[in-house]
């Protein structure tokens, strides 16, 4: 159930996935992308919400209207797990309301506590408002000291 301050957000379950499904099924879709089947990715998500290293948080108000995904991976950097920020939702209708951000505040405080040192997060150059709202966030993609953005590489196996 969904606060006055807006949907509820708490961590996935098992029960969740098809839930969580539709929605990356959802922000998929919408933003023209191949994807897999909802009813595969909620299949998919039936086994990545028993994992230790995958979190899910969802905003729920009277359904689920967004979603967090995330991964931890270990490093040799420190002591504790590098965290990837894999996938941020909401639906279109329900953006600039701040589920965005309480999504985001709820994915650092979990990967906080599991001792994560740093948040990764992925971000298309040609999406100016995604790559605004996570720099208004704190997130940078030049490391402190230089001058030149760091870039992420690709290649399908």
């Amino acid at each position: 159930m969904g606060t006055s301050d807006g949907p509820e957000i708490r961590r996935a379950t098992v029960t969740d996935a098809a839930a969580t499904g539709r929605l990356l099924f959802d922000f998929n879709t919408e933003f023209e992308t191949p994807t897999p089947s909802a009813e595969e990715f909620a299949r998919r998500f039936d086994d990545l919400l028993r994992r230790d290293d995958v979190i899910v948080l969802l905003a729920v108000a009277s359904e689920p209207v967004g979603f967090a995904y995330l991964t931890l991976r270990p490093t040799p950097y420190g002591d504790g797990p590098l965290a990837q920020l894999e996938e941020l939702y909401v639906r279109p209708e329900l953006r600039d309301r701040g589920i965005g951000t309480r999504l985001l505040t709820a994915a650092l405080a979990e990967v906080r506590e599991r001792g994560a040192i740093e948040m990764h997060i992925n971000v298309d150059e040609v999406d100016v408002d995604t790559r605004r709202f996570y720099e208004r966030h704190g997130f940078v993609n030049i490391e402190p000291g230089e001058d030149y953005r760091m870039l992420f590489y690709l290649r399908e196996l």
